[in-house]
């Protein structure tokens, strides 16, 4: 590792330990969806206002509902209806999921668009742990979605720091070397700050943990799995890893040498995942 990247692994290290690290604050639209389905006399019409004062993450929910995933009969326009259709959690993990694509937004155009590969990158790894929850375990689906949106939350207080270090920020290399390094820490210590569920909050922090063995299939392993999954075809270094020494497969019950891509009704589903997310 550069002598560049140390220097700033080390001084964002020591200011994770000390308390010192800014971290990002959740979306407000996040906040007062997440206390309103919380409540659990909410009903439909309290949880559609909420959502409908942003007509950006309006749009995203009616489209997801009539995503062919979701196979709906005929197509829906209205808000309440749409939550209505996939429920009040459901409704409230997509939404709180949706809405952080307005942190990954930045002033410089080299930040800006990190943050837009990375956030591309989380939208196609919750798609793909979507189609994994939903066909190779019991979990609920909406969830391992949200856990896909979030899995490089840390990369976000990273890049701020590069913003404000020019250094650092003409020198890509280094730049990837800290992301790849402390990435999972500062994640998991954001969906901590936010309060998230404990299942989801683990996910940055453990999703490259590749001899990780859970006692039963969770997020971790779907999120694992998705994000290999997503780099076949590729030289990344992941690809030249042992699949069948990485026990998150066996828990999902796939065998490793399966390609989603080619299962006919596997890649459809992501394809449908994919455009419901962008």
């Amino acid at each position: 590792m550069s002598t560049l990247a140390d220097k700033v692994q080390q001084a964002l290290t020591q200011a994770i330990e000390n308390d010192e690290l800014v971290l990002p604050t959740l979306p407000e639209v996040a906040l007062r969806v997440r206390e309103a389905a919380e409540d659990p006399d909410v009903s439909i019409p309290t949880l559609a206002k909420v959502i409908g004062n942003d007509t950006a993450l309006t749009a995203r929910i009616i489209k997801v509902v009539n995503s062919p995933l979701l196979r709906t009969n005929r197509e829906i326009n209205d808000l309440q209806m749409a939550i209505s259709r996939l429920g009040i959690n459901y409704t409230s993990n997509l939404a709180t999921g949706l809405a952080m694509e307005q942190m990954f937004q930045a002033t410089t155009d080299v930040v800006d668009r990190k943050m837009r590969e990375v956030w591309n990158k989380s939208t196609e790894i919750a798609a793909i742990s979507h189609v994994l929850c939903r066909n190779f375990t019991r979990l609920p689906a909406d969830q391992a979605t949200l856990a896909g949106l979030v899995h490089q939350i840390g990369v976000l207080p990273i890049l701020t720091y590069a913003e404000e270090h020019s250094a650092l920020l003409s020198d890509s290399i280094s730049l990837n070397h800290v992301i790849d390094r402390i990435h999972p820490i500062i994640g998991e210590k954001i969906l901590r700050a936010w309060e998230f569920p404990d299942p989801i909050a683990t996910v940055p922090g453990q999703y490259l943990d590749f001899s990780r063995a859970s006692v039963k299939v969770d997020y971790v392993d779907i999120v694992q799995v998705a994000t290999l999954q997503s780099y076949i075809g590729t030289s990344h270094p992941y690809t030249q890893l042992d699949w069948n020494q990485i026990p998150a497969f066996a828990q999902l019950g796939l065998d490793p040498s399966t390609l989603l891509q080619e299962d006919e009704d596997l890649s459809a589903a992501m394809d449908a995942a994919m455009s419901m997310l962008q």
